[in-house]
C-alpha cells in the first residue's frame, strides 16, 4: 500500500521536472522561437475565425488565407490612422522649424540658463565653434557607433527575417491548429483526458476573457488620453489619444508614440512651457492609472488575478524574458493561476493531505 501511494506521486515529480527543462530551453532559446511564440498566439487569436468558416463549408486551407487577409486588412487600417499622423506631425514641423527655432533661442535657453545659471546659446557660430572645439569626439563617437552597427547587423537580419517568416509559420499554425489538438488529446492517458479537457477549457476561457480585457483598456486608455489632450486645448489631441490607446497593448510603446506625437504637437501649437507641461501631465497620469488601477482591474478581474500579482507579473517576466516578457506577463501569469489551481484541488483531495 505504501509503495502504491508513493508511486501515485511520481507523475507529478516528473511533470515539474518536464516543465523546468521547458522553461530553462525557452530561456536559452528564446530568440530563436520568438517567431514561432509569436505565430502561436496569433493563430490562437485567429483560429476561432477559421473553424467558423470551416463550419461553412469553407476548406482550412482558404479560410486560413482569408482569415490572415482580414488580418492584415486591419493591421493596414491601423497604419493608414498612424502613419498619416505622424506624417502630418513632421510636415508642420518642417514648415514651423524658424518658429520652433525662435522659441528654443528666445525662450527655453533664456529659461533655462537663468533657472541653471548656465550659457547656451544657439546660433551659426556657437555651433561652428562647438564643432570645431569636439571633432575628435564626434569622429570616435561615429566610429564606435559603426562599429555597434556592424556588430549587430546579424541581429537586425535575423529581427528581419522573423519579420518574413512570421506570415508562413501563422499560416501553417492555422492549418494544422485543429489537427495538433486532436493529436495531443490521443497521446493524454485516458484515465486523464477529463482533467485534460477540462483544464484547456478553462485556458481558453481565462485566455479570451485576458484578449476581451485587454481590448476594453486600449478603448479606456483612447477616451482617457483623447478626452484628457482636448482638456489641454490641444487641436489634434483626440486622434493622438486614440492612437495611444490603440498601441497600450505593447507596454509602453502607446504611451510612448502619444506623447511624442502630442509633445511636438504642443510645442507647434502653444509655443510655451505651460502646454507642454499640461500634455506631460495627462500622459504621466494616463501611464499611473494604466499601470496600477485600470489593467489590473480590468484584465486582472477577468483572468482572476489581484491587482498585485498582475503587477508582480509584469515585473516578474519583464525582468526575466525583457520586452517579449512584458508582452505575454498576463496570458502566462492566468495559465499559471489555473494550473495552480488544478494543483491544489489535486493536492487538497489527496490522501497525503487528508490523513491524519
Amino acid at each position: 500500500m505504501y509503495v502504491t501511494k508513493k508511486r501515485a506521486w511520481l507523475p507529478w515529480v516528473w511533470i515539474l521536472i518536464v516543465l523546468s527543462v521547458l522553461l530553462f530551453l525557452f530561456i536559452q532559446l528564446r530568440d530563436v522561437l520568438a517567431p514561432f511564440i509569436t505565430a502561436a498566439v496569433l493563430a490562437y487569436i485567429l483560429n476561432p475565425m477559421v473553424a467558423y468558416l470551416e463550419t461553412h463549408g469553407i476548406r482550412r486551407g482558404r479560410a486560413s488565407m482569408w482569415v490572415m487577409g482580414f488580418a492584415l486588412f486591419i493591421l493596414l487600417g491601423l497604419l493608414l490612422v498612424i502613419v498619416p499622423m505622424l506624417a502630418k506631425q513632421i510636415e508642420s514641423i518642417i514648415s514651423k522649424l524658424p518658429m520652433l527655432v525662435d522659441f528654443v533661442q528666445n525662450k527655453a535657453l533664456p529659461w533655462f540658463n537663468a533657472k541653471f545659471g548656465a550659457y547656451v546659446s544657439l546660433d551659426a557660430k556657437t555651433l561652428v565653434d562647438w564643432l570645431r572645439d569636439n571633432t575628435q569626439n564626434i569622429q570616435a563617437a561615429l566610429q564606435k557607433t559603426l562599429v555597434v552597427l556592424m556588430t549587430q547587423g546579424s541581429s537586425i537580419a535575423a529581427w528581419l527575417g522573423n519579420i518574413v517568416l512570421l506570415p508562413l509559420l501563422l499560416y501553417y499554425f492555422l492549418l494544422d491548429w485543429s489537427r495538433w489538438e486532436n493529436g495531443l488529446e490521443t497521446m493524454i492517458p485516458r484515465r486523464y483526458v477529463e482533467t485534460y479537457v477540462r483544464i484547456t477549457g478553462k485556458l481558453n476561457q481565462v485566455l479570451g476573457a485576458f484578449l476581451r480585457g485587454q481590448l476594453m483598456v486600449m478603448m479606456v486608455m483612447g477616451l482617457l488620453y483623447g478626452l484628457g489632450l482636448m482638456a489641454t486645448g490641444l487641436d489634434s489631441g483626440f486622434a493622438i489619444g486614440m492612437v495611444a490607446g490603440i498601441l497600450v497593448f505593447v507596454p509602453y510603446l502607446g504611451a510612448f508614440t502619444g506623447l511624442l506625437l502630442a509633445t511636438l504637437a504642443a510645442l507647434l501649437q502653444f509655443n510655451s512651457w505651460v502646454g507642454v507641461l499640461m500634455v506631460w501631465g495627462v500622459f504621466g497620469v494616463g501611464q499611473f492609472l494604466e499601470s496600477f488601477f485600470i489593467t489590473p482591474k480590468i484584465v486582472g478581474d477577468r483572468i482572476g488575478l489581484s491587482p498585485f500579482w498582475v503587477i508582480f507579473s509584469l515585473m516578474a517576466f519583464g525582468s526575466l524574458l525583457g520586452f517579449v516578457g512584458m508582452l505575454v506577463a498576463l496570458p502566462l501569469a492566468a495559465i499559471c493561476a489555473v494550473l495552480i489551481d488544478e494543483g491544489k484541488a489535486v493536492y487538497l483531495g489527496s490522501r497525503f493531505y487528508q490523513r491524519k
